[in-house]
């Protein structure tokens, strides 16, 4: 393969989904008609998703390309959302609320969270929970957009989605479509590689036809046909850290009220999700197979959902981990094809939209300079580490002692870096954070007092301020939320006005 500084004029997205089109939308959206974007998938191959929770950042990802909110939220029947309840993580009959967004509000320079722990450890039994805005707004069926008045008490929470995740890629795929991306039906069956280099330079499919490129990138999910089967790249097996290596997942009747938030329920050997869409409800039950079987997987799901099944109950395996290298060669793996990290803290399409973004930032030319592949690697490694420890976090943390998968999670070795983040915490009421962090302080703080991590003593320099009148600012910040929670309409009134789908 000849390597030219010339600029990139074809690439070939194999796999389709929402790794594929998300990763169409966006080329097309940056790269306009100066390049050839083609995406082959198979109908038949069909996808995994059976709904789909969301984190803030995919908010970020539709502006980026221009997409209206009500328009995709109509159109892929979602709802909003506020955060995760976790219940019977720590220990059976106890639960706690993941919010997006702060904790309180600022009044002095120390942070808030600061002030509250000193409160807590010295007799105030107020939860933290009760200064969230996202969680007294979820408490009570209500949502409505956060204010950009960084002086608002309503400015302090942020919101997410849920939606039906297979029209999301139908969504986005009309999308790249109108911007020039050409779809081909069928299935990829091998990959060309240059003698020399090793680079790929065709795809084939299996009616024979063959696609060349500059660039490839693997959407093909787990099966990894470019990154894994025909580069060879390797994969970092994770499964010591985190256990669960299957799920089962079903759509049930939609419940009278959509919960503006997702549920996750600890069970026997793993957990089970709750995602409310418009017009159904997504749920899974995700499991370690060394500790349970597929059979009493199933009929633990569907004993416990809250509406008629809609389906087939649906199973799928997977390890938690990533590829030695996301971006080898001239082919960059995004979604599945990359690795996998369980829907725990809904970061799937997170993890898409992070190697996109990083892929665009990083764009080579068809030079493939090994400097951009190096930095791309580097920093996808550490972004799937952060997340990784964080949710290892969710499982080390328990008092859980009523099964054998529970207490291998309370006992197993953990990251030196997270066992230090958890140290520091414990001791001193200290976040510790690492640059680039997802997931900031108030989902640290979240996770670790809801799952029973209490610090030792709050930091110093809580003492240290005598004069500043925490009491009456505390109460002053929950007198404001319940006003503030009292004005927004519910849930439900806030999607029948702004985005209702014509499928309900």
């Amino acid at each position: 393969m000849v390597k030219s500084n010339a600029p990139i004029k074809k690439i070939v997205i194999v796999g389709g989904g929402s790794a594929g089109w998300m990763t169409a939308a966006a080329l097309a959206n940056d790269l306009g008609q100066t390049c050839d974007i083609t995406l082959i998938e198979s109908e038949a191959i069909g996808t995994i998703g059976v709904g789909e929770a969301t984190i803030p950042p995919i908010r970020y990802f539709n502006q980026r390309l221009g997409i209206d909110e009500a328009t995709f939220v109509r159109e892929t029947h979602g709802s909003f959302k506020l955060g995760i309840e976790f219940i019977d993580w720590s220990r059976p009959g106890h639960s706690y609320f993941h919010p997006f967004g702060h904790y309180g509000a600022e009044f002095d320079h120390i942070p808030f969270y600061q002030h509250w722990m000193h409160a807590h450890l010295n007799g105030d039994e107020t939860p933290i929970d009760e200064y969230s805005l996202a969680w007294a707004a979820s408490k009570a069926g209500k949502f409505s957009q956060p204010l950009a008045d960084p002086r608002n008490i309503q400015s302090r929470f942020d919101y997410a989605y849920h939606f039906d995740a297979t029209l999301y890629a139908a969504y986005l795929r009309k999308y790249a479509e109108a911007r020039g991306v050409t779809r081909v039906e069928g299935r990829v069956v091998s990959a060309a590689q240059d003698p020399d280099s090793g680079f790929l330079t065709s795809v084939t499919m299996e009616d024979n036809r063959q696609f060349e490129a500059d660039l490839f990138v693997d959407c093909s999910g787990f099966f990894g046909l470019l990154i894994e089967k025909t580069l060879e790249t390797g994969y970092e097996d994770w499964s010591h850290w985190l256990p669960c290596n299957r799920a089962v997942a079903v759509t049930c009747e939609r419940s009278e009220e959509i919960l503006p938030y997702t549920k996750s329920t600890a069970k026997t050997a793993g957990w089970q999700w709750r995602i409310p869409l418009q017009h159904r409800t997504g749920n899974g039950y995700v499991y370690c197979s060394e500790f349970l079987e597929a059979e009493k997987a199933e009929q633990t799901l569907l004993s416990s959902l809250d509406g008629a099944p809609l389906a087939e109950p649906r199973h799928l395996r997977f390890v938690t981990g990533r590829r030695n290298k996301f971006w080898n060669k001239n082919c960059v793996a995004i979604g599945l094809s990359a690795g996998f990290m369980e829907p725990l803290e809904s970061t799937s399409l997170h993890l898409i939209q992070y190697g996109i973004m990083r892929l665009l930032a990083l764009f080579p030319d068809k030079a493939m300079s090994p400097l951009l592949a190096d930095e791309y690697n580097a920093l996808t490694i550490a972004e799937y580490e952060r997340i990784r420890d964080f949710l290892i976090l969710h499982y080390t943390a328990t008092q859980r002692g009523d099964d054998a998968f529970w207490k291998y999670c309370a006992n197993m070795p953990i990251p030196d870096r997270l066992r230090y983040k958890i140290d520091h915490f414990r001791t001193h009421g200290m976040i510790i954070s690492d640059e680039r962090e997802l997931f900031h302080n108030p989902s640290w703080i979240a996770v670790y007092l809801g799952q029973d991590i209490v610090p030792e003593r709050a930091p110093a320099m809580t003492r240290h301020r005598p004069d500043v009148p925490v009491e009456q600012r505390m109460q002053q910040i929950r007198s404001a939320m319940a006003q503030a929670v009292e004005a927004m309409p519910t849930h439900d009134a806030f999607i029948d006005s702004y985005c209702k789908s014509a499928a309900q």
